[in-house]
């Protein structure tokens, strides 16, 4: 291991990148980045498995920047780590056309694993991503081997924990045993407004404890021997997830800012900025990378590379012991769809009777999950009445990684934000169902699913206003204009005929 004055130097690079940034562009939120510098770069450095050379590496582990505001911090490891974000594309943080949006984009920069930004969604993918890995390890064998152990690390904040979804996602997160899942929860006490104690008092560590969470409490997240000791012990699984509470101080290094609201979402200031340089021993230069740090990751960089060949060199002798298993991989991989797949699901469709759509749609489900090996899904509690229950594929629990049926519970927003993260883990082609009504409660997920261009499937059923005995409450009326403004989202609605006396109503 690198000294820990080595790891302090880089993580300070790292405060001073950011805020250079955020100077410059006159608008950002510096504090976060520069709290969570020490764990950020003790994970990336020492304990991430990961390979600038090939950011989209199959054995990766991923990391999520949940707290998306703090997004310097991730653009400043992207650019130190050599994942091809240049000096100059930091310093047009948050400029018109440029990579380093103001909050991380997915397929804007190399590294980025999923758009973050509304608060707690990273959060909730990363529970989804850490589902699939699972799943995609047991349907093809990996989880037999050491091939694929993967993590997915999240950091969130205060935000992430007090928005809903957070609730819903580790809550799912704990029932499925998801032990490769570490969440770092920067635990700063500072909000936008003032102190978190303006709004926001609950025990985080006992509400996750509750959820079958693992945590790990560090009472000083700043020092990065600390941070080192507690991801040593994150990473030996006893079969939960883990959240690491960590104590940070917003805006560590400002002299007069840290540990105040003044460094949440403002830039530092010419003054202060000057004042954090000289506090931490930089030079006034600005954007300015020690020689020690650049030829310290350059070793690091060649390492990584390294530890990714001997992995590919492994994973490609598993691959070819088994041609049946090579062919499965493949398609998941690929998420190969059949040529004919129109015509073959056509051949099933009921046509001797006349068929409620969700019984049709079902019918129709069966053939497509044979057909397609990376289709795969679920609903919030409403598969017997969506008809969205996939015969013969067994459910995914703690069991029974290899089910291809997820129960998602009565948490919607959770399940499409969860749905994001299959998507994102480059193996499956997931949908997720309830009533069309429900939609109202996914809508910030099926916007980010849109944003990002993924290919995931959202099956709605009771979607007539004449839907009945149900009430108002149960009655889309305005959800399709809703989910048809969406850009980049293809609305497909099957067409019926209702007729009441004289009148007939398509819809």
């Amino acid at each position: 291991m690198d000294s820990l004055a080595s790891y302090k130097l880089a993580a300070d690079t790292i405060r001073l990148l950011s805020a250079d940034a955020i100077q410059k562009a006159k608008s950002g939120h510096p504090g976060m980045p520069m709290g969570c510098a020490d764990f950020a770069f003790t994970l990336w450095f020492k304990h991430m498995k990961h390979n600038p050379a090939n950011p989209a590496w199959l054995g990766r582990d991923r990391f999520v920047l949940s707290a998306g505001h703090g997004s310097m911090l991730i653009y400043s490891l992207l650019h130190l780590f050599g994942y091809g974000l240049t000096m100059e594309d930091l310093k047009n943080f948050r400029q018109w056309g440029s990579p380093t949006a103001g909050h991380p984009e997915f397929g804007h920069a190399a590294g980025i694993e999923v758009t973050t930004g509304p608060l707690g969604s990273g959060l909730a993918s990363a529970v989804g991503m850490a589902m699939e890995n699972k799943h995609f390890a047991a349907k093809v064998g990996l989880d037999k081997t050491d091939l694929l152990d993967s993590k997915i690390y999240v950091i969130a904040g205060d935000g992430c924990m007090m928005e809903g979804t957070s609730h819903e996602a580790a809550s799912l997160a704990g029932h499925q045993k998801l032990d490769n899942l570490i969440c770092f929860y920067d635990d700063n006490s500072i909000s936008i407004e003032g102190s978190t104690s303006l709004a926001f008092t609950e025990d985080v560590s006992m509400r996750f404890k509750s959820y079958g969470w693992r945590v790990i409490t560090v009472d000083d997240a700043n020092d990065c021997k600390k941070v080192d000791a507690a991801l040593e012990d994150a990473k030996k699984s006893d079969g939960r997830p883990v959240l690491i509470v960590g104590k940070t101080k917003i805006g560590f290094g400002a002299p007069h800012k840290v540990g105040t609201s003044h460094c949440h979402g403002e830039p530092l200031g010419v003054e202060e900025l000057a004042a954090t340089k000289a506090a931490l021993g930089f030079p006034a230069q600005d954007f300015y990378v020690p020689a020690e740090v650049t030829a310290m990751l350059k070793k690091r960089i060649a390492e990584l590379s390294d530890e990714a060949a001997k992995w590919n060199g492994k994973f490609q002798k598993w691959i070819e012991s088994d041609a049946v298993r090579a062919e499965l991989v493949s398609k998941l991989l690929d998420k190969k769809v059949p040529a004919d797949i129109l015509e073959k699901l056509l051949e099933v469709t009921p046509k001797d009777k006349p068929t409620a759509t969700r019984a049709s749609s079902g019918a129709i489900l069966q053939k497509a999950a044979a057909l397609v090996p990376s289709l795969c899904g679920g609903a919030a509690d409403l598969a017997p009445s969506t008809k969205t229950d996939v015969k013969g594929a067994g459910s995914f629990q703690a069991d029974n990684r290899a089910g291809s049926n997820f129960h998602f519970g009565v948490r919607e927003l959770g399940m499409a934000l969860a749905g994001n993260g299959m998507a994102l883990a480059g193996t499956a082609i997931p949908y997720v169902s309830t009533f069309f009504v429900f939609s109202d409660y996914m809508k910030p997920a099926i916007r980010l699913a849109a944003i990002q261009k993924l290919h995931i499937i959202y099956v709605f059923t009771h979607d007539s206003f004449f839907v009945g005995e149900d009430g108002p409450t149960h009655q889309p009326i305005e959800q399709l204009a809703m989910l048809r403004t969406i850009p980049d989202m293809t609305v497909i609605r099957r067409t019926a005929l209702y007729t009441s006396g004289s009148e007939s109503f398509h819809f």
